[in-house]
């Protein structure tokens, strides 16, 4: 009787480690992320990224601070990544069209000497307690790069 027992419990510890187990990922509502880093294939891998969750049908919200920022200037010196042989701001462009909210830190246009025209179609400029409320949200997933 008692080798029953352990033959069953095993049986289900084996049966327990087979069934597939669902990935926090897919509850995910979607991602905030906020590009700080200056580095181009640092911005491409955020926009990649960010493209490819939107097109599993998830949301995206992009906020872009300090060198970051500089993505979003329509002065914004254009570096080519291989192997797409595009620029982060394509990418960021494309993102917009798609409906993703790009922003920019509120600290960013003025540390230098910059205006809201200074940046490309579909930017804003971030406010604070809504950016503070959307980072708080169920299920939605921060990443920094």
């Amino acid at each position: 009787m008692r080798m029953l027992r352990n033959t069953a419990a095993a049986l289900v510890l084996l049966a327990m480690f087979m069934v597939p187990v669902r990935s926090n990922a897919d509850d995910a509502k979607g991602l905030f992320v906020v590009v700080t880093s200056a580095d181009v294939q640092t911005q491409m891998m955020a926009m990649v990224l960010s493209t490819k969750t939107v097109e599993q049908g998830k949301s995206v919200r992009m906020l872009l601070c300090g060198p970051g920022g500089e993505l979003a200037l329509k002065e914004a010196k254009q570096v080519m990544v291989k192997p797409l042989d595009k620029s982060p701001q394509m990418l960021l462009k494309g993102l917009i069209k798609n409906g993703v909210v790009v922003e920019v830190c509120p600290l960013f246009l003025p540390n230098r000497g910059g205006s809201p025209a200074d940046l490309i179609e579909g930017v804003a400029v971030a406010k604070p307690p809504v950016v503070a409320e959307k980072l708080r949200e169920d299920g939605v997933k921060l990443f920094t790069f």
